[in-house]
């Protein structure tokens, strides 16, 4: 059964963690995904498997929110064109959303693989 108060503390801590890195070089996103699928993790407790999960989930669930807005800030943008700049705005929109949500399934396994170890230290 996932806990979902530990995978929304998780992106939280990746939402945070993150524009602090945006503002502080040094930080950057990877320490956002590290820490946030531990906080994850841990959270869940459980072990391995239930902690890897927890993580995997807040950090895919940050890109997905991000690739959501993002198509649609440029579909909106699109349809101020027009009903051809509509079009472009949607296309290219959902190819936006596409590539983010590839990244972000690729990136989300660090902090899976730290949601994890959370996972082994939460028990």
């Amino acid at each position: 059964m996932t806990n979902w108060r530990a995978v929304i503390i998780g992106f939280l801590v990746i939402l945070v963690i993150g524009t602090v890195g945006l503002l502080v070089p040094g930080i950057g996103q990877l320490v956002a995904g590290l820490v946030g699928g531990f906080v994850a993790g841990y959270l869940a407790g459980g072990g391995l498997v239930r902690g890897f999960w927890h993580g995997l989930l807040a950090g895919s669930f940050g890109g997905l929110v991000v690739g959501s807005l993002l198509f649609i800030s440029l579909s909106i943008v699109g349809l101020a064109l027009g009903p051809i700049g509509g079009a472009i705005g949607g296309v290219a929109g959902f190819g936006t959303f596409v590539v983010i949500v590839i990244l972000t399934m690729i990136a989300a396994l660090e902090s899976a693989a730290a949601g994890a170890i959370g996972g082994l230290l939460g028990q």
